[in-house]
């Protein structure tokens, strides 16, 4: 699939590290560091803007090894991307650290996955079927 880009940033385009990555990183495009405080949040540009084709969706994605090694994560994990939206790719960085965490002009913040989906129509109903589940919410089929 082709997907129409225009990058402003100061890097190269965001690729597929492997031949079976599911997620292409993106970088920072911020010409002054950012320091991030403990649970303080920000919003990261990347200078990238993308046309994506009706029925596809961008999903803006944490970078596991930064979450894990830093406490550094997307705060509205997976952040959308519609198709319709031009403006410029933002991530929405937390840090859920102890530490401080500075952010470089380059740095890989994020991970983008393009994903096919659907659009619902609602058919307004009385009642639902039955399922052996039933309304058993949160934590309702067990920890093991």
């Amino acid at each position: 699939m082709k997907i129409k880009i225009i990058n402003k940033s100061t890097h190269a385009l965001p690729h597929y590290e492997t031949k079976a990555s599911a997620g292409m990183d993106l970088r920072a495009n911020n010409p002054e560091s950012i320091i991030l405080q403990p649970l303080e949040r920000t919003i990261v540009k990347t200078g990238l803007f993308i046309e994506l084709p009706i029925g596809y969706e961008a999903q803006v994605r944490p970078r596991s090894g930064l979450a894990a090694k830093k406490g550094i994560t997307v705060l509205n994990a997976p952040g959308t991307v519609d198709a319709d939206y031009r403006g410029e790719i933002g991530v929405i960085l937390v840090n859920v650290s102890n530490e401080p965490f500075t952010i470089k002009n380059g740095e890989r913040i994020a991970q983008l996955v393009i994903a096919k989906h659907e659009r619902a129509e609602w058919n307004e109903v009385d009642v639902l079927s039955d399922t052996s589940r039933g309304t058993g919410g949160f934590g309702s089929t067990g920890t093991k």
